[in-house]
């Protein structure tokens, strides 16, 4: 497996370069000496535009978002942002390479495979109705559908919009709406985990995932609403033991998740789980967009993020009250610890 050892964020002015980096935008434009590629590369720590100029351009006639390049040149500054000057870029065909693609797209902090353990612990934890626990085990278990959820992304653009991002977004769901239960007891707690787990299941289907997170035809036709519900029926349907009237709530929650008719959902919620799970659903897409929006504050030391157009105003990052239980556990320097004499 080829390994990457240079990374878009430790790039600087003046620097030689040889590494491999990902298309994600490729576009040809003319200039007075010929024409020329404007490029985006990308790794998981970021996006920098790249040039190749004339004549070296016509030795590539055909550039695309999604391929993968060994590129050799130098890092240069243009307009106080770092830009790449391509020298010579070899093109490499990943069906024949073994590639870690971990290297190339944002991944979720946590491995996916470790968000996919704590919501199974999930189930072992809350749901003691074995009807309901076979049930989610047998879907999680599914090959296909272990493996979608596992690479999915959990949105296009706006929140977790990265490889594992599906289940981080799931995984808190699950959590704020198990949490929940806990102050208002009367919730029919093991319907709502697993309208939880299974809210966001048509998305890993609705979006590629991979090299190019887009929308799939079908995601586009259907939406991923419809395509967790049709991808749920056939394990509905064999469960025997599961009561109608709970599987139809089930239905229900998936469906109304987006809570209103103008934000997507095709009915509102109709029943406290489906509210619950609603404003679970949206209190952690929404904070996710904001966290990312604060990482990005912190590197620049700003208080106020842009304007932020999925959440219709800028945020503010706000002082943190001091923590005074770490100075209270803190050993002062040079404090003696032994018994005093008599």
């Amino acid at each position: 497996m080829t390994k990457k050892s240079q990374y878009i964020h430790d790039l600087t002015p003046g620097m030689g370069l040889n590494d491999l980096f990902l298309i994600s935008n490729a576009n040809m434009a003319n200039a007075k000496n010929g024409p020329y590629w404007n490029l985006t590369f990308q790794d998981a720590t970021g996006k920098i535009d790249g040039k190749i100029w004339s004549p070296k351009s016509q030795e590539y006639p055909a550039l695309e978002a999604g391929q993968m390049v060994h590129v050799q040149g130098f890092v240069d500054s243009y307009r106080d942002k770092n830009q790449l000057r391509v020298d010579h870029m070899t093109i490499i065909d990943s069906s024949m390479e073994p590639i870690n693609y971990s290297d190339f797209l944002p991944t979720s902090c946590v491995p996916p495979e470790e968000l996919m353990e704590a919501i199974e612990d999930l189930i072992t934890e809350h749901m003691k109705y074995a009807p309901w626990k076979s049930f989610c085990r047998k879907v999680l278990n599914d090959r296909d559908i272990r493996q979608r959820m596992i690479m999915a992304p959990g949105a296009k653009t706006v929140h977790h919009a990265y490889i594992g991002g599906l289940l981080e977004h799931t995984l808190q769901v699950s959590r704020a709406c198990m949490a929940l239960c806990d102050i208002y007891p009367n919730l029919d707690r093991q319907t709502l985990l697993a309208g939880a787990i299974f809210h966001d299941l048509g998305k890993a289907w609705e979006l590629s995932s991979g090299i190019i997170n887009d929308y799939t035809d079908e995601g586009r036709l259907l939406g991923h609403i419809q395509i967790g519900q049709d991808k749920l029926e056939p394990f509905l349907k064999r469960s025997k033991t599961l009561d109608e009237g709970l599987k139809l709530h089930l239905k229900h929650l998936i469906t109304s998740h987006h809570g209103e008719h103008e934000f997507g959902s095709p009915v509102r919620p109709k029943t406290p789980e489906a509210f619950i799970l609603h404003f679970a659903d949206n209190m952690d897409a929404k904070l996710n967009i904001i966290d990312q929006a604060y990482s990005d504050m912190e590197k620049t030391g700003q208080e106020w993020s842009p304007f932020m157009r999925f959440l219709d105003r800028n945020v503010y990052r706000p002082p943190a009250t001091p923590d005074i239980t770490k100075k209270k556990t803190e050993k002062p320097e040079n404090q003696c610890l032994l018994p005093l004499k008599a």
